[in-house]
């Protein structure tokens, strides 16, 4: 039977760390190279046949999986959470950590991540940069707000962001307001369009994907689900296949609350931190005001709020919102209220 090599890469901005073990555990190779395609195409022609490869999940780590992937390499890419749960120790540099993540995917101890398939992060990609853009955006318009707060000047906070409101506001701020504020306001406005109008260039062109169109108008079809909690849902999660219970898709979310349970006591935390927390602000935002245009949510919300408890009935709305979203989902069907009978 041929033997199997483990390969351990600990990946850095510059550079690649890598250590080779053999089933055994014996170090057959170990050094470092250029964080590079060219050195990392040389590096892995040389590397002893067959060989599995593991890497914690970072900000470098996606081209790297994409590159050997298409090599016809399996790599496998491990959650830093429980990485570095598994691995603490006093001593810790690169050479180490390689030697640990080979060790971990030798032994069949890797807390293995799910990775998207590359189509659907280069979407990602996009989104969060659409969301970036939104609080850029949001931020600037604050602080237009504290610019006439801090002068004293009063506006209708309901009409400031309006254009014809703003603009005939200038005007009549010009003879008492500091030219400084004058000058910044303007600046501000401008930003805010330039910020808003690439917003929704990007919005646009991500619901007219073909990957996309026809998942997002499924999703859609839940009321008080929008393109951006459509979106939010379909490419933060990936393959909805890989949940197979409702459970798994709401822990994914953070929706459920962190447990510390020993000597058959348990004390239920917050909701929990380790989570996608892209997609938990969507949800918890969207459960704020799908009760509004759903009436199963709205049931759902109204039985919750007669326990005294306003946040508790908006995660529950969120963790319903979850259940609906998974099924129409996997089912590949629009939403449909199931009758009593069934």
């Amino acid at each position: 039977m041929e033997q199997l090599y483990y390969v351990g890469l600990d990946i850095h901005k510059r550079t690649i760390s890598y250590c080779v073990k053999s089933y055994s555990g014996e170090i057959t190779r170990e050094g470092k190279i250029s964080a590079n395609r060219t050195e990392l195409d040389q590096w892995q022609s040389s590397l002893p046949r067959p060989w599995v490869a593991a890497m914690e999940a970072t900000l470098f780590t996606g081209w790297i999986y994409d590159h050997l992937s298409q090599q016809g390499a399996k790599v496998k890419v491990a959650d830093p959470s429980m990485l570095k749960a598994i691995t603490a120790s006093k001593k810790k540099n690169d050479k180490v950590d390689a030697r640990k993540i080979a060790d971990l995917l030798r032994c069949d101890l890797l807390p293995e991540c799910y990775m998207a398939p590359a189509e659907i992060r280069e979407l990602r990609r996009i989104l969060r940069y659409r969301n970036l853009l939104v609080r850029q955006c949001v931020q600037m318009k604050n602080r237009m707000a504290g610019l006439l707060m801090e002068t004293g000047t009063s506006y209708q906070g309901g009409r400031l962001h309006g254009k014809e409101y703003f603009q005939k506001m200038l005007r009549e701020w010009e003879a008492s307001v500091p030219d400084s504020v004058i000058h910044l306001l303007g600046l501000s406005r401008s930003t805010v369009e330039v910020l808003s109008k690439m917003e929704r260039k990007l919005l646009q062109g991500l619901l007219q994907q073909p990957l996309l169109e026809q998942r997002v108008q499924r999703l859609m079809s839940i009321g008080g689900v929008g393109p951006v909690t459509a979106l939010s849902w379909a490419l933060e999660t990936g393959e909805p296949q890989r949940f197979s219970r409702v459970s798994q898709a709401i822990r994914y979310c953070g929706l459920c609350s962190a447990q510390n349970s020993s000597a058959d006591k348990e004390y239920r935390g917050p909701i929990s931190k380790k989570r996608n927390h892209h997609l938990q602000c969507v949800l918890v935002e969207a459960a704020k005001l799908a009760p509004r245009w759903n009436p199963q949510l709205a049931a759902v919300h109204a039985r919750e709020l007669e326990r005294g408890n306003r946040n508790r009935a908006t995660l529950a709305v969120a963790r319903k919102l979850v259940a609906y979203l998974l099924a129409v989902d996997k089912s590949g069907q629009p939403f449909q209220v199931r009758s009593q009978a069934t």
